[in-house]
């Protein structure tokens, strides 16, 4: 006998997709936004950067966007839960990151050209 019972749908629909991931969305821009500006800051100032300095301030634009993206690709077919805990969990490894970026770069010198 085959099993007739109705299959229970469990995604989300399309606009609550859009809607999480749009609210979300503003904050890893902010996220991008905010290294960018550092990134700039730091090049246009009296040391510049070494290519290491290039490297971290860079990957720090472009890690937000791939969190996003990861996040994104994880939670668009499971519940409005998950996947707001999904984003949340991105959001958090990106804000981790940019802790670190900004504490290194502000205790040592081995992002700028100096010596």
């Amino acid at each position: 006998m085959t099993d007739t019972a109705p299959t229970r749908r469990s995604h989300m629909p399309t606009w609550l997709v859009a809607t999480i991931a749009g609210a979300f969305g503003l904050f890893y821009a902010y996220a991008v936004w905010n290294a960018v500006a550092f990134l700039l800051q730091q090049a246009g100032g009296s040391f510049g950067l070494s290519a290491l300095g290039w490297f971290v301030l860079i990957f720090a634009c472009v890690f937000p966007i791939l969190a996003f993206a990861l996040a994104f690709a994880l939670g668009w077919k499971r519940r409005a839960l998950e996947s707001i805990l999904i984003f949340l969990t991105g959001l958090a490894v990106t804000s981790v990151l940019w802790l670190n970026v900004v504490a290194y770069s502000a205790t040592s010198f081995s992002l700028y050209q100096g010596s």
